[in-house]
């Protein structure tokens, strides 16, 4: 049995350490997925823009700059740890609504729906991941422990 400290976090023990260790290691890893991606969307603006218009949703320049907040910025706050819980609630949302407007796999032609159907499953999957980061908080190697 391990105990925790004030903050929540359990002491420093080698099961504390390994579980720090492996949250830290679950942040890089989604992070890889959103950082590049926003820095992408945000070097190529215009192509970010025409990709949210052909969705067919509304206000693309503005979900364009939104898309790029949530995945650059929150994404950097979420790999570092700063907020992590908040951070990983809104990447949370946000990829079940990319799920939703982009991996409509229902809506798709039969030569993608596999693709697509793949895709969005595994938006969903990844939003269950950041569920738990917004449930257990960062772990002891980040900004929030400090």
């Amino acid at each position: 049995m391990s105990t925790t400290t004030a903050s929540g976090y359990p002491a420093t023990t080698t099961t504390g350490t390994l579980q720090d260790t492996l949250a830290l290691v679950g942040r890089i890893l989604v992070a890889t997925l959103f950082v590049p991606a926003g820095f992408g969307k945000l070097m190529g603006f215009a192509g970010t823009v025409g990709y949210i218009t052909s969705a067919g949703l509304p206000m693309p320049q503005v979900a364009a700059v939104v898309a790029i907040l949530v995945e650059l910025g929150v994404g950097l706050c979420f790999l570092f740890g700063f907020k992590t819980r908040a951070a990983a609630l809104v990447l949370a949302v946000f990829t079940l609504a990319t799920a939703v407007f982009f991996h409509n796999y229902w809506a798709m032609p039969p030569e993608k729906v596999q693709m697509m159907q793949i895709n969005f499953f595994k938006n969903l999957a990844i939003a269950g991941g950041l569920l738990s980061f917004a449930v257990m908080g960062a772990g002891r190697f980040s900004i929030d422990r400090k």
